[in-house]
């Protein structure tokens, strides 16, 4: 009986333990799109990159979060995204297959239908005052990645240090990542997401 119970613990699958619609608080996933694009997506020849887009912070994605880890791929009876609903979010995540992959990895777990999920999204990235001097920039910099977390503060004077997070990723400024509760609120993150890059010369690309 051990034997069976230890075998049955292991054959099932992590994110059976997570259900949709349980989940602490949001994170907001604000990727730099040009950094994305010099050291990835250019190499992908991502439409995301394309300069006709003029992309600057683009949404990663809306993330349902535990105090303490995140659920992910939960089981929901809500339907897929239709490809005309993706398509609609490429203006502010850079592509529909991103879009979809949010839904998939994390919209599941919201307990939102795709629709909702996607209005959330979209007005949780509106909520947001995106700095706008990092698109002034003309030439690439290597600045302290406090930089970019003490630009959001002033931006969102509503936000504290521990509802802002920055991250990098190859020397590169990655993503800031904001923390919301579930009604779109600044609060606090969690231990697990309170994790600065702490480089002094990480590299900023401008807008091509």
């Amino acid at each position: 009986m051990r034997a069976l119970l230890i075998w049955m613990l292991l054959a099932t699958p992590l994110w059976a333990k997570d259900r949709s619609g349980e989940f602490d608080y949001y994170v907001v996933a604000l990727s730099w799109s040009p950094n994305w694009c010099a050291y990835e997506g250019d190499a992908r020849g991502s439409d995301q990159c394309d300069a006709r887009h003029d992309h600057g912070w683009i949404l990663h994605g809306l993330w349902p979060q535990y105090h303490r880890g995140y659920p992910e791929y939960c089981p929901t009876s809500e339907r897929a995204p239709s490809r005309a609903m993706t398509r609609d979010m490429a203006d502010i995540m850079g592509t529909s297959g991103l879009a979809w992959h949010q839904w998939r990895k994390h919209g599941v777990c919201t307990g939102l239908s795709a629709a909702d999920y996607y209005a959330l999204s979209r007005e949780a990235y509106d909520r947001i005052v995106r700095p706008p001097v990092f698109r002034k920039l003309d030439q690439t910099v290597r600045l302290p990645a406090s930089v970019i977390e003490e630009a959001f503060l002033q931006s969102n004077p509503d936000m504290e240090p521990d509802g802002v997070t920055i991250t990098c990723r190859d020397g590169h400024i990655q993503e800031a990542r904001i923390c919301l509760s579930r009604t779109l609120t600044p609060v606090p993150c969690g231990q697990d997401v309170v994790r600065d890059c702490r480089a002094k010369d990480a590299i900023f690309t401008p807008i091509r």
